[in-house]
């Protein structure tokens, strides 16, 4: 899995099946639900981890069907879940339309950030959402999920509790200027690879942000900037972010988070929470 994931490290799944439109996701849904085989979905993968010892399930991935833009109205786009966060922002922009801004430079998927309420820069998914579709587990069932339904919380939504899979989300966004959604855009994205490891593999934030905390402050204050486990290292340039720096394994990178997290709570009573969706 470590082809399919943005840390480029981890094991083997048993099996992963690329689905190329909403029957066949149905289907595969169905047979494992009849199976009784362990499964999941994975979108970019850039906020995912899998265990050395592999997964022995199934991994399904959503393929370009649902890579798509379809608008609504003048304001209100419908995106497929398997659609880049960064393409869809510059398709937006392109449209005139102010409100994913903060999306423009977040290394994943249009599913993956609705099933983890994906944010930055004051912004997250929540606050431009109207509804998602989405299947059952089973595959069985579809709906339309509205934005209270979904019960975003801080990198958290409905979709990790029931197992629904987002197919399309519908956005609302506000007619603005062109040039000024654009200077934002380059504004936020210069501020991020100013202040983030962009040129190594990574899951962007490793630990989500406790409470009257920030997790990289924390970690850089217990000494932990730059500490190494075999390939992985916490990053000098932002001590949030633990990077493969060269032939990590994911063993490396669990090793150096639960060590970043033993350290911080042993210096400040402080527990960090993964924000990494680690599997197997």
């Amino acid at each position: 899995m470590s082809k399919y994931t943005s840390f480029r490290a981890g094991g083997k799944a048993a099996a992963l099946v690329e689905v190329e439109n909403k029957e066949q996701l149905k289907a595969v849904l169905r047979f494992a639900d009849e199976e009784n085989i362990p499964h999941l979905l994975i979108g970019n993968g850039s906020n995912t981890l899998f265990k050395d010892s592999g997964y022995q399930g199934l991994v399904i991935k959503l393929g370009d069907y649902f890579n798509y833009l379809a608008e609504e109205s003048d304001t209100r786009l419908r995106i497929g879940a398997s659609m880049l966060l960064s393409t869809a922002a510059k398709m937006a922009l392109e449209e005139s339309l102010t409100g994913m801004e903060f999306a423009s430079g977040i290394p994943g998927s249009i599913g993956g950030a609705i099933f983890m309420n994906a944010g930055a820069y004051g912004g997250e998914m929540k606050d431009i959402v109207a509804s998602v579709h989405a299947v059952s587990p089973d595959g069985r069932d579809e709906k339309d999920f509205t934005n209270e339904e979904m019960q975003f919380g801080y990198r958290s939504s409905i979709l990790q509790q029931n197992g629904w899979i987002a197919t399309d989300v519908t956005f609302n966004l506000t007619t603005g200027n062109k040039e000024e959604i654009a200077a934002q855009m380059k504004d936020l994205n210069a501020r991020r690879n100013a202040k983030q490891p962009v040129n190594y593999p990574s899951a962007g934030s490793t630990f989500k942000r406790p409470e009257g905390y920030f997790a990289g402050k924390l970690i850089e204050d217990a000494g932990l900037k730059g500490l190494t486990v075999g390939g992985a290292q916490v990053s000098t340039l932002h001590s949030g972010f633990v990077i493969n720096k060269g032939g990590a394994s994911a063993t490396d990178i669990l090793q150096l988070i639960a060590l970043v997290q033993n350290t911080v709570y042993d210096k400040f009573g402080v527990m960090l929470e993964p924000e990494v969706r680690i599997i197997g």
